[in-house]
């Protein structure tokens, strides 16, 4: 179904809403795109129904990292076959990087990105351009913020690239703090980590690739959290973290209250560094894989709250750009599509997280940190909803990824759950 009907029943599905407290097993009646009636809803024979069998209805998902490559790089992605991929993982919105050509430094790019994701799919999923933190992401003259944010831009980065000068970084939370946008850090100490391909330690020594050492990381969120308190109007989010040493250092700045929140992605909660052993590119992202031992604290931190937000960082890559030398290959693997299923796989079946804990996650919490209005599953609302079954099993098949790249290690992986439909802006679509 591609057109939302006017009048739509939902029923028996389990609705888990971490913004109203509620959870409960009822119908749900939409009319014109709106909750009219949450209960027992008695359909008319016009009325199209949509029987859930038990499937959780949750406030619409969001990631907050996703590399759409429109304008520039359309032969990986474009944000048409970006949101069928984020339409196929459960997702009634994405934020875009701004490592495109031209970068998203200018209201105009801005402007376009927002009314292309308008044009694809009838609109079912918003599009927010996050825009760069400095002109061409070079790290060196901050972005026309005013400009963008009127534009439309949710955040400020320049993910791909940390923003390695301190000076900088200063300004850039000063200047942010205006507007109530985050600062998205690629929490990256570029000196430390120049020429690697994977996780300093034994298995980069194994496989005899140049590491990136765990400080990497650490130090340049140490850093920024020491700026951080120098400007506590500002906010500040870490990108795909992954290091124990990162998430501890988010846990005390936390302790201080200061405005630090951070994400992690669900190949950092999942796999480990051994996975470059088979020098399969597709293990190679940045940050890379890291120990066991950081993807334990991962999930550890994630179950405490101190990590705030799941997101997938897709970044997709054609299989010619993939298929050479690992030392030669770009970063970076898609994600929207398995998200869902593993962080059901491995957070909630492995009881670190709780349904409503996981559509936190994926949910609350990454709307709250851009300060964009919450979803509320309540009569007279907007109908914003991910249905999802976290019961089904399936195992992955690229080959039919809506994406149009396939760059993921979790070819031919079995998990336990997966998106079922989604409804927002007045459509309803199964997630096929």
């Amino acid at each position: 179904m591609k057109d939302g009907p006017m009048k739509l029943i939902l029923k028996n599905g389990r609705i888990i809403d971490p913004v109203t407290g509620k959870d409960q097993h009822c119908d749900i009646m939409i009319v014109e795109g709106a909750i009219e009636r949450i209960g027992v809803v008695t359909s008319s024979k016009n009325d199209t129904v949509i029987e859930l069998n038990g499937k959780i209805v949750a406030p619409g998902f969001i990631d907050m990292h996703v590399h759409f490559r429109e304008p520039g790089f359309e032969h990986k992605e474009t944000i048409e076959s970006g949101v069928a991929s984020a339409i196929a993982g459960g997702f009634t919105a994405v934020c875009c990087m701004p490592n495109t050509n031209p970068p998203i430094d200018d209201e105009s790019v801005v402007r376009y990105i927002r009314e292309r994701g308008k044009q694809v799919y009838g609109g079912i999923v918003d599009v927010f351009p996050v825009a760069a933190a400095t002109k061409g992401r070079g790290g060196e003259e901050l972005s026309p913020m005013a400009e963008l944010t009127a534009a439309g831009a949710v955040a400020f980065t320049d993910d791909g690239a940390p923003i390695a000068s301190a000076e900088i970084m200063r300004r850039a939370f000063e200047y942010s703090s205006m507007f109530g946008l985050p600062i998205i850090q690629h929490a990256e100490e570029p000196t430390l980590s120049r020429g690697g391909s994977v996780n300093e330690g034994f298995h980069a020594t194994k496989a005899g690739l140049a590491g990136i050492p765990p400080i990497a990381e650490t130090v340049m969120v140490s850093r920024d959290l020491i700026l951080l308190e120098y400007a506590p109007k500002a906010k500040y989010h870490v990108a795909h973290i992954s290091t124990r040493g990162a998430v501890d250092l988010i846990r005390g700045a936390k302790k201080k209250g200061l405005n630090a929140t951070c994400e992690v992605t669900p190949h950092h909660f999942t796999l480990s560094d051994e996975a470059i052993l088979h020098y399969d590119t597709n293990t190679k992202m940045n940050p890379p894989l890291r120990t066991r031992d950081d993807v334990v604290a991962m999930k550890e931190a994630l179950r405490d709250g101190i990590i705030d937000v799941i997101a997938t960082d897709h970044a997709p890559h054609t299989i010619d750009e993939k298929e050479v030398e690992y030392s030669e290959a770009p970063f970076g693997i898609i994600g929207l599509e398995t998200a869902l299923g593993l962080a059901l796989t491995e957070l909630v079946r492995e009881k670190y997280l709780s349904l409503a804990d996981l559509i936190r996650k994926f949910s609350t919490s990454p709307r709250e940190i851009l300060s964009l209005p919450q979803i509320r599953i309540e009569e007279g609302a907007r109908a914003n909803l991910t249905i999802f079954d976290p019961q089904l099993e399936w195992e992955v098949d690229s080959k039919k990824f809506r994406s149009k790249s396939r760059n993921t290690p979790f070819n031919a992986l079995r998990l336990r759950g997966k998106a079922f439909a989604l409804f927002s802006n007045n459509i309803f679509r199964l997630c096929e």
